[in-house]
């Protein structure tokens, strides 16, 4: 049976997560080491300890949560044997999830990832004043009816479809004015629900311009290898593995949509019939079931999910 390994983004955080991993197994422990050395601080603290407004800003939540896919990445491939090169068709990842599926795939070492998502997370903060930007979730429309609705929204301002998550869930992403009537727009459409995000800047939109030259600037610098695995990318939702192209979606993801569901509905068609997702939460998990109804979904943070994942392969 075809696996995908799948990797969460913003969102999924929580306090003390990837602990228990770090506690049970000294690989896990080991990215964790590897992050605070990159970074020249202990993250390891605000992951464990909080508090929780600290580990939600984005400059920390982003290295953050790759740091609990890698360790957990990490304790697959020690204790469970996984090879992502044999036992993997493709990677992926959410948003910020896509460098720790690069990361996992040898693209980036992991020192470089957590240098790249705290340049990401503070480029992404700085874009746009706090205030002047938003995010909304749409709930009930399909993709075409949301990002009509954003279109229509605009009126001169940027509002865009920013995730199309699948399951007609559609975020929204611009000024805060022109999502705020992407908001009424859909609910005049027949949207289920639809309302503002808890979130601090509009991310994958044109006001995050900035950011992307800043990524653009900061990749330059990086060191990018060919995956051991494709790594089907947010934005053009195909499997890509050319550095180049690596790095040049990248930067387009920044102010583009995350096309999620698109991504799931081409490694379905490919052949994948499992997920694993891995690290903190089960976001990815719960998405899978509205995209790829027949495809198997589990969710890997946990030393108990890891011997749940043990024991499934010995079973097969």
């Amino acid at each position: 049976m075809a696996a995908a390994f799948v990797f969460p983004g913003q969102g999924s955080q929580a306090v003390g997560m990837g602990k228990a991993l770090a506690e049970a197994f000294p690989a896990a422990r080991g990215v964790f080491d590897e992050v605070d050395a990159a970074l020249g601080e202990k993250l390891s603290a605000v992951i464990w300890e909080g508090p929780a407004e600290r580990l939600t800003l984005t400059e920390n939540a982003q290295p953050a949560l790759m740091a609990v896919s890698l360790a957990a990445m990490r304790v697959l491939e020690t204790e469970a044997g996984v090879d992502l090169e044999r036992d993997a068709k493709f990677v992926a990842g959410h948003s910020l999830g896509e460098y720790s599926a690069l990361a996992a795939a040898g693209a980036f070492s992991i020192g470089d990832a957590a240098r790249l998502l705290r340049i990401r997370g503070n480029a992404m903060q700085k874009a746009v004043p706090v205030g002047e930007g938003a995010m909304a979730a749409l709930l009930g429309l399909s993709f075409e009816e949301a990002a009509a609705a954003a279109a229509e929204a605009a009126q001169g301002q940027v509002c865009q479809a920013a995730n199309d998550n699948g399951g007609g869930q559609v975020v929204v992403s611009g000024n805060r004015a022109a999502v705020e009537r992407a908001v009424e727009i859909a609910k005049a459409k027949g949207a289920k629900r639809a309302m503002l995000l808890p979130v601090s800047a509009p991310f994958h939109c044109a006001l995050m311009q900035p950011a992307a030259d800043a990524m653009a600037e900061a990749l330059g610098r990086t060191k990018v290898k060919k995956p051991v695995v494709p790594v089907v990318a947010n934005v053009v939702a195909q499997p890509i593995d050319d550095p180049q192209e690596i790095v040049k979606r990248l930067v387009e993801q920044v102010t583009g949509t995350v096309r999620w569901r698109e991504c799931v509905e081409t490694m379905a068609k490919a052949g994948v019939a499992q997920f694993y997702e891995v690290g903190s939460g089960r976001v990815l998990t719960g998405l899978l079931k509205r995209i790829a109804a027949g495809a198997a979904g589990a969710s890997i943070g946990t030393p108990e999910d890891v011997a749940a994942f043990k024991a499934r392969e010995l079973s097969n």
